[in-house]
């Protein structure tokens, strides 16, 4: 199972104003082991970055200029994310933003070539309801070190949010490993008991005949519509 854990950082918070992304980080996990392989990259957006916003990720418009377009990058970390489960924070905010920028370019939506979107969020809601679920709030449930974030960065928060995702699964993966366990278990139960000779015990004489009054006793009771005597 492949799974790319994506974060994103914009110019503000939402596409249909104009908004634009300006950092994309992801790395690669398969079979719940991190690859060490990753994609990053900071975009020019063409537009000015919210104030709000800069004082999120302290990326300014200046350090952007040079950098390239999204349009310049897109077919690489289409690449990259190609048939990949996205693993994402408030999943909704960062796909709207992607989907933002390939529809600019005439592109189908990020989940045309992903193998589907999980969101952590959601998922943190659903385990840990009315508590703070944002990235530092889990960081610090779950033992995950995240005294380097002093802001937010797309690629910082994609390998946070991947050892959260980790922490958080890692129940449904001990889970998994039981029932892989236990059918495989009984799979060979079932072939040893095959190879042991079998024996039939019959029912002796008065066994059969307590059995036969007990059966009338029952169907007296039903006023005999018991389905045997049908």
């Amino acid at each position: 199972m492949r799974q790319i854990i994506l974060d994103t950082e914009t110019t503000g918070l939402s596409p249909a104003l104009g908004h634009r992304i300006i950092e994309v980080g992801a790395v690669e996990m398969i079979n719940r082991r991190l690859t060490g392989n990753h994609f990053h990259c900071y975009v020019n957006p063409e537009r000015e970055i919210d104030a709000g916003a800069q004082q999120v990720h302290g990326i300014a418009l200046e350090f952007l200029q040079d950098k390239p377009k999204f349009g310049d990058v897109v077919q690489e970390f289409l690449r990259f994310v190609e048939r990949g489960e996205l693993v994402i924070h408030n999943a909704p905010f960062d796909v709207g933003f992607l989907d933002h920028e390939l529809a600019l370019l005439s592109l189908n939506p990020i989940n045309t070539c992903c193998a589907g979107v999980i969101d952590t969020l959601k998922l943190a809601k659903e385990l840990h309801p009315g508590q703070k679920n944002n990235l530092d709030a889990l960081c610090k449930r779950y033992g995950v070190d995240n005294s380097n974030r002093t802001l937010h960065g797309a690629l910082l928060d994609a390998e946070l949010l991947a050892e959260v995702y980790l922490a958080m699964t890692r129940g449904q993966e001990s889970l998994m490993i039981e029932m892989s366990s236990a059918a495989q278990t009984s799979v060979t139960d079932a072939g040893f008991a095959a190879t042991l000779p079998q024996r039939v015990l019959h029912a002796s004489a008065e066994e059969l005949t307590a059995h036969a009054a007990l059966l009338a006793d029952i169907d007296k009771e039903c006023k005999g519509t018991c389905l045997w005597n049908k």
